[in-house]
């Protein structure tokens, strides 16, 4: 009864919701636990259908600009819910390091063509900043 009681009273407070099955990207590291502390950048990026397998071409090459600090966490694509929807984990220190392993990934030559040809692949992207839960074995 006290689940239910939470359900309801939870369904009162949910706006949306929607579910989605990924896969993970081949090329990409598989999530590990991390020591924190950490914060975490989800993007998600909304492709124009046709154009996934273009994509995990283009970031099959591009993920080694971004491995040198480890923040490369985790590359998924949607196979259920909403499809040719991608997302990236990326970890970081905090937003500095955010942005100074973000401007270092500009000067390696490479990653600027890297995204010179993922844009156009692109109909909407989001970042979302997050920080784990003492529970979260990405910290």
């Amino acid at each position: 009864q006290e689940y239910l009681d939470f359900r309801k009273e939870r369904s009162r407070m949910l706006l949306s919701r929607r579910n989605q099955l990924l896969l993970e990207f081949s090329f990409w590291n598989e999530p590990q636990p991390r020591q924190g502390p950490n914060i975490y950048e989800l993007r998600t990026y909304k492709l124009k259908p046709g154009t996934m397998i273009e994509w995990g071409n283009n970031w099959a090459r591009a993920i080694k600009f971004r491995q040198e600090n480890q923040e490369a966490v985790g590359g998924f694509f949607s196979q259920i819910g909403e499809l040719y929807v991608v997302h990236h984990l990326w970890a970081y220190r905090d937003l500095q390091s955010r942005e100074e392993t973000r401007n270092a990934a500009w000067r390696k030559r490479g990653w600027d063509e890297n995204v010179y040809y993922t844009v156009p692949l692109i109909r909407t992207m989001e970042s979302r900043i997050m920080i784990p839960l003492k529970i979260s074995p990405l910290q």
